[in-house]
Formats: C-alpha cells, sequence, structure tokens
C-alpha cells in the first residue's frame, strides 16, 4: 500500500511524522471529525480558516473556539503542545550544545516572542558552556517601546552568575529589522556586562515570521 492510500495515524507510523501533509497532522491532532465532515475535511477547513500552522497556535482562545469543530478541549491541548516545544527547545540547546547554534537559538526565540501584542524584552542568562541557567521576561513595553534599564539585567545575571547573555525582544509590528534606540541599548547592556566580565552573544529582534541577529551582522 502506497503512503497516499494510507490514513494519517498508518502513514506516521510506517513512514514517520516527516512525510504527513499539514492537513494530515492536523488530522491527528483533531482525531475525529464532526457531523457531516470527516477529521480531514475538517483538518482542511481549519487550515484554511487560519492560513497556515503559526496562525492556528498563537490563536487566542475566543478567535480559537469560534471555529466550527474547535473548542476548548483542542484549544487547551494545542497550548499545552505548544508550551512543551518550547520547553524542549530549551533543554536541547542547555544540555545537548548550549545557546550557540543561530538557527536553533532563533527558533527558540520566535517560539517564545512571536506572539506577544505587546514589545516584550527577554534575556537569556548563560554558564560558562552556553548553557542556560535563567530566562526572564524583564521588560514590558506598549505596542510601540519598552523601557530597558542594563543595571537590571547585569543585577539578575550577577545574581546568577551568569557568564554570558543573549538579548532578545519582539516587534510587533512584524517588521524585525532593529531601530537606532535597538542598537543603542544594545551597546549600553555590551558595555555594563564587558564591566563585569561578561559577553553578550547576540541580541535578536523577532518579528512575524522573520527576525534579526546582531551577531550574524557583526553588530556586536
Amino acid at each position: 500500500m502506497s503512503s497516499n492510500e494510507l490514513m494519517p495515524r498508518e502513514k506516521l507510523l510506517q513512514f514517520g511524522a516527516q512525510s504527513l501533509s499539514d492537513e494530515e497532522l492536523l488530522a491527528i491532532f483533531l482525531r475525529t471529525g464532526i457531523k457531516n465532515c470527516p477529521v480531514m475535511q475538517l483538518a482542511q477547513n481549519v487550515l484554511l480558516e487560519f492560513g497556515n500552522f503559526r496562525q492556528l497556535m498563537q490563536a487566542d482562545q475566543k478567535t480559537f473556539c469560534k471555529v466550527k469543530g474547535l473548542g476548548i478541549t483542542q484549544f487547551v491541548q494545542l497550548q499545552a503542545i505548544t508550551e512543551m516545544t518550547k520547553r524542549y527547545l530549551a533543554q536541547e540547546l542547555s544540555v545537548q550544545q548550549g545557546f550557540t547554534d543561530v538557527q536553533q537559538v532563533r527558533l527558540f526565540l520566535q517560539a517564545e516572542l512571536e506572539h506577544y501584542e505587546r514589545e516584550v524584552f527577554l534575556v537569556l542568562f548563560l554558564d560558562n558552556q552556553h548553557r542556560l541557567l535563567k530566562k526572564e521576561a524583564m521588560f514590558l513595553g506598549t505596542i510601540n517601546s519598552a523601557s530597558v534599564y542594563p543595571r537590571e539585567i547585569i543585577k539578575t545575571a550577577l545574581y546568577c552568575n551568569a557568564a554570558a547573555l543573549i538579548l532578545a525582544h519582539n516587534h510587533p509590528s512584524g517588521e524585525s529589522k532593529p531601530s537606532r534606540a535597538d542598537r543603542q541599548i544594545t551597546q549600553e547592556i555590551q558595555q555594563a556586562a564587558q564591566l563585569m566580565n561578561m559577553r553578550v552573544l547576540d541580541h535578536f529582534v523577532i518579528g512575524k515570521g522573520n527576525y534579526f541577529s546582531f551577531a550574524e551582522h557583526d553588530w556586536l
């Protein structure tokens, strides 16, 4: 039997999850359809409604549950899966290789920050092997800006005995291009960290489906 003739669950078991289409993956999550709408059709309808997995997983409860075939049970399950994914990424980076791979760190930070409608300034505090000691959203702003205080970052870094920092914040507008203020605050934090023999490894600006890495552009 070819992969196209198998139901999603059997296809996954035989060929692996990577062989499934978006609709098939969602059908496994949904498990059953609704009256006059088989599960594969329901999965197609849901993806058509939201456009993609990113929009589906970032939908709030009201938006999610107003779609026919979706309810509070599915919403709770999806939120749990999303949080499990975030924790897996953090643990994988911390245990296996440290926070050194730009693409892995980017995926982790996008999962953390993309869904916020206000600006959030997040700091990852790392040890000498760049393993995660502490993750903290230190400053919350309006839709346009956040007031960032380097001394508070350094204070927390000293408390957890961090040797390195990764900075990150989101742009709710969706555009990841850093502003002049972003560059200035990065320099101020970097200078404060150097006085305490700490390194700022990177500063990520997270947009909607895009990002900017200061380290990749040699801005540090």
